[in-house]
């Protein structure tokens, strides 16, 4: 996402030699959305897979809807809609499949078994390989997989968002399902990730500033343990929740080093990190407001009795 103009200028040309190199890395799984820069970042990755494609797995995400103006429209995961966004999807990446295609936001217009009913179809048609889900709850997640298998649920986790621990990442290992988490340097705030002209965060409600003590403390553990910022909250990630995968939206070749080389937090590690950073110490929501409030993994914060 990030190297489609949301967290300011990108530079083409750059992206993709940071994508041949995480993939001479080792790194397969590669994440996009149609609705990133409105079709650019699937133009990007294309472009990067040439020749390359059996060496990753493609995971898109559809439904958000766009303006000209690069305003949000709502949600679309009407059957004929997903069918048609996954059509765009395979001209634009040049292949003639995804890994994992899935509804970026619950439509709440639309039944989820009618949403996973379409792309069930599309799996016995070969277009698609497996159905993954994104932001939403354990109810939303069980009603889809008595429809089809489920392989995987995008959501954001981090020191800073640690909502999923509750009820859906139970769900998720009750049903046999796998989770690549986003958000897991918080958009850059845990990595004091300079925003400039043309940054989308500088509207969330996380960098008001009132965070900076935090993200302070946390920096000067990294450097008591020879970390890179990033590298601790990745390391975090990897410690507490070592069966799942983090997607990170790695811009420049220092980020993908640090990335790359980033490992596990021993349990004295996420104890430090638990004292300085414990849960909910983070201000602030993830988005604002009226983006919070149409999350339906937002909806459920606390287990079932």
């Amino acid at each position: 996402m990030g190297m489609s103009g949301v967290y300011g200028k990108t530079d083409d040309a750059r992206s993709i030699a940071v994508i041949h190199a995480a993939i001479e890395r080792g790194v397969t799984f590669l994440d996009t959305g149609d609705f990133y820069g409105s079709g650019h970042n699937e133009l990007l990755i294309g472009k990067a897979i040439a020749g390359r494609r059996d060496q990753v797995q493609l995971s898109v995400k559809f439904g958000m809807l766009r303006g000209p103006d690069n305003s949000i429209g709502g949600v679309d995961s009407r059957p004929a809609a997903v069918k048609n966004f996954l059509t765009y999807s395979l001209v634009r990446l040049g292949t003639d499949h995804v890994d994992v295609y899935r509804p970026a936001r619950l439509d709440p217009a639309v039944p989820i078994e009618d949403t996973i009913g379409a792309i069930a179809d599309l799996v016995k048609a070969g277009y698609v390989r497996s159905i993954g889900l994104s932001e939403v709850g354990p109810e939303t997640i069980r009603r889809a997989a008595k429809v089809h298998p489920i392989a995987d649920l995008q959501i954001e986790y981090s020191i800073a968002s640690r909502g999923p621990e509750d009820a859906i990442f139970p769900v998720l290992a009750e049903l046999g399902i796998g989770a690549t988490l986003y958000g897991v340097l918080s958009r850059g705030l845990l990595s004091a990730s300079p925003i400039g002209a043309g940054d989308a965060r500088a509207h969330l409600p996380r960098f008001s500033g009132a965070n900076a003590t935090i993200v302070s403390s946390l920096e000067g553990l990294a450097g008591r343990w020879g970390l890179a910022a990033s590298q601790l909250a990745i390391g975090w990630v990897l410690g507490k929740q070592p069966q799942f995968v983090p997607t990170l939206g790695m811009r420049t070749l220092q980020q993908l080093d640090e990335a790359c080389s980033a490992k596990p937090l021993t349990a004295e590690q996420l104890a430090e990190v638990e004292a300085v950073a414990p849960r909910g110490a983070i201000a602030g929501t993830r988005y604002p407001a009226a983006h919070m409030a149409a999350l339906d993994s937002e909806k459920v914060t606390s287990p079932a009795p």
